[in-house]
């Protein structure tokens, strides 16, 4: 596919013409790809240990991923307010970089610890944690990276771009690390070593980033910590968005269980559960892939609200089905639906942020995705211990249908959101 010709202005009209942005781009589909495939094969051999070398039963192995959700979430809670001030004080490509090194020594100690045969739970809960510390910078800085490099009217393109390198790694990371992990139980960790490694040096090559404007009298670290939540709590518009995300997929999240579904209601094993999570990706990459061409001009709140309300449903058809194609298919509709939320929300976010709080934003909002995923996964883990994994997972989607009903009726500026429009010089 060629590349789009410059605007009749002399500018870019796309993103992939800006060469810095074409390195961010590969920077975020090695960590995602490094990230999602890991989390993929950390629960689903913690899943395992605590079948087999354990002797759990399913209710009580599927609670033990509900504390490995938990174990990834305390960390970022603890640390995203610091993770922010980080990526608004300090150059962000250096704070992006430094943490996917050490994302790096992660997966070189889940690889050592592997091949040693060194697996137990709580190495396994170890390991969980400290991917969820470093993760944590990556997120916040990576993002706040974008605006920076990309004129404000091609943000919308750009973030449908930077969703098919999020969705592409998404697909090939849970799916090959799957095969991977069958073949040989520490290939998936040696390959996200080299993955990670990938990005730290994919982002530290981006040439020009603008100095981010500090104001001298809000400089100390607490303060501008405050600041963020501050800003966030006084822009309602934003504070519903985040918290749409935070509250709908907290209860609606299916993926936690999936370890469940995979080896003992699907039967499909390690290899199956690759196929499911690459599924969902799927379904959101092509999604992705259409918005990066054509994204979303009109009624894009409204357009918001009915995909979170389309992502509960296909949720609620994923945990009732017991074959495989039709839950490979409930889960490419519910990433497809979540994709759509994901690109509207983001766009909005982005656009009405200014720059100086971009970085505490980003974390803010990336802390409400961690926790609608981690806690969530906590969340149906305890589910899954007094409903079964299928009640967990149907309960979850009805919840996120009605989260959703309620935030159009609480936020009604969601409701009115028409055009992404830029209220902040970028």
């Amino acid at each position: 596919m060629s590349l789009p010709h410059p605007s009749p202005d002399g500018g870019p009209s796309s993103p992939l013409q800006i060469a810095d942005y074409r390195k961010f781009w590969l920077a975020r589909f090695f960590a995602v790809l490094a990230t999602t495939g890991t989390v993929v094969i950390i629960g689903y051999q913690l899943y395992d240990v605590a079948r087999t070398d354990y002797g759990m039963s399913i209710t009580q192995a599927s609670f033990q991923l509900g504390l490995l959700g938990f174990a990834q979430f305390l960390p970022v809670f603890l640390l995203t307010p610091v993770a922010g001030v980080v990526a608004d004080r300090f150059d962000r490509r250096k704070v992006a970089g430094t943490a996917a090194l050490l994302d790096m020594c992660v997966a070189l100690g889940l690889g050592i610890t592997t091949t040693l045969e060194l697996r137990s739970l709580p190495v396994l809960y170890t390991f969980a944690v400290l991917h969820g510390m470093v993760r944590v910078f990556i997120s916040p800085s990576m993002s706040a990276i974008a605006p920076n490099i990309v004129p404000p009217q091609l943000i919308p393109r750009a973030i449908g771009f930077n969703s098919i390198a999020m969705q592409a790694g998404t697909i090939i990371g849970p799916a090959a690390y799957g095969f991977m992990f069958a073949a040989h139980h520490a290939l998936p960790y040696w390959c996200s070593a080299l993955f990670t490694l990938g990005a730290s040096i994919s982002i530290q090559a981006i040439r020009h980033l603008p100095a981010i404007a500090r104001d001298p009298a809000k400089a100390h670290p607490i303060r501008q910590i405050v600041e963020g939540f501050r800003f966030v709590w006084g822009e309602r518009f934003l504070f519903g968005c985040i918290t749409l995300d935070l509250f709908a997929v907290l209860l609606g999240g299916a993926t936690a269980l999936m370890p469940v579904f995979a080896r003992d209601l699907l039967h499909v094993g390690p290899e199956g559960l690759g196929q499911m999570r690459a599924a969902t990706a799927a379904g959101a990459a092509i999604v992705a892939f259409w918005l990066s061409f054509r994204p979303l001009a009109s009624n894009v709140g409204v357009k918001m609200l009915a995909a979170v309300v389309a992502y509960g449903a296909a949720t609620i058809g994923f945990g009732l089905s017991r074959h495989f194609l039709l839950s490979l298919v409930c889960l490419a509709l519910l990433g497809a639906a979540d994709m759509i939320s994901v690109f509207i929300r983001s766009s909005l976010v982005q656009l009405r942020t200014p720059d100086t709080v971009r970085g505490r934003v980003s974390a803010i909002s990336g802390l409400a995705v961690s926790a609608s995923n981690e806690l969530g996964e906590f969340q149906s883990g305890f589910a899954a211990a007094l409903l079964g994994a299928t009640g967990a997972v149907v309960f979850g989607g009805s919840a996120a249908i009605v989260i959703t009903l309620a935030w159009a009726w609480l936020f009604p500026e969601l409701r009115r959101a028409r055009t992404f429009e830029a209220r902040w010089e970028q």
